[in-house]
């Protein structure tokens, strides 16, 4: 184990992100396994036509929506980050995802779309509002006020097919407003989704960092406790319709040791 940790960089050798890589380690029916499980009842991976990103130690590179193939088709890649960047710049990002993968969702070919945490501060510290620089340049400005715009896009329509509120926001809880507002964005190209938060249990070398956790009612509540002024509890674990495409919003958790 200690040999293969040792093909990342320092800084990637312990907490969520190793073991997003050894998740995804081993033969194609091993980690396809492993997905439908975390994913069960709503979801199914296939070995032997669905792919995914990491690909353990022999490809751990993360994915992007926008940049990495075959998630979405070339068209599909422009129209999401045209989306989301009113300016490309060497500095202008769209999200990385710790984990992606495509699945068949209720009958239709959709996508996995992971959010992993090792400890409770990876949750809390990143739940800030984004921030422009203090003196932006103009393509930094104008993507700021894009990505508001974007999330806002999304709030109303989430509001609107669910039938409840919902308050995602650029300047509060941005990460999980972005995630939620990515997610929706591909459910209108017809594309289901499942998007998970997944917290690793027992990551007991991220004491200096965070609490880890213990169990998954300890990732649960707080999980929820820092989504809870975006919208309502019970959107977890229910699959929404927006117009007639899935999105299923879950909370899992996992062992994964990396001794």
């Amino acid at each position: 184990m200690a040999n293969r940790l040792g093909s990342l960089p320092g800084k990637e050798q312990r907490g969520s992100r190793p073991r997003c890589v050894l998740f995804t380690d081993g033969t194609r029916e091993e980690v396809a396994q492993r997905l439908t499980v975390m994913v069960a009842p709503y979801a199914v991976v296939d070995p032997a036509r669905h792919v995914w990103a990491p690909k353990g130690f022999s490809d751990p590179a993360e994915g992007k929506l926008g940049g990495t193939a075959p998630f979405l088709s070339g068209t599909q890649r422009e129209e999401i980050s045209s989306w989301w960047l009113a300016v490309r710049h060497a500095t202008a990002n769209t999200p990385n995802w710790d984990i992606i993968s495509q699945a068949t969702i209720g009958g239709r070919e959709g996508l996995i779309l992971v959010e992993a945490k090792a400890h409770d501060q990876e949750l809390v510290k990143e739940e800030s509002g984004k921030r422009s620089k203090p003196v932006p340049s103009p393509g930094s400005a104008s993507n700021h006020e894009r990505i508001g715009t974007c999330i806002e896009e999304a709030r109303r329509s989430l509001s609107s097919a669910s039938g409840v509120a919902w308050n995602l926001s650029r300047d509060s809880h941005y990460q999980l407003s972005n995630r939620f507002a990515w997610s929706w964005k591909v459910t209108t190209m017809g594309i289901p989704v499942v998007l998970v938060y997944l917290g690793f249990l027992n990551a007991e070398e991220m004491k200096d960092r965070g609490i880890p956790f213990e169990n998954h009612e300890q990732w649960k509540h707080l999980v929820e406790s820092q989504s809870q002024t975006l919208f309502p509890t019970a959107v977890w674990g229910k699959a929404w319709s927006v117009n007639g495409v899935e999105l299923i919003p879950l909370i899992r958790s996992q062992v994964q040791s990396i001794a």
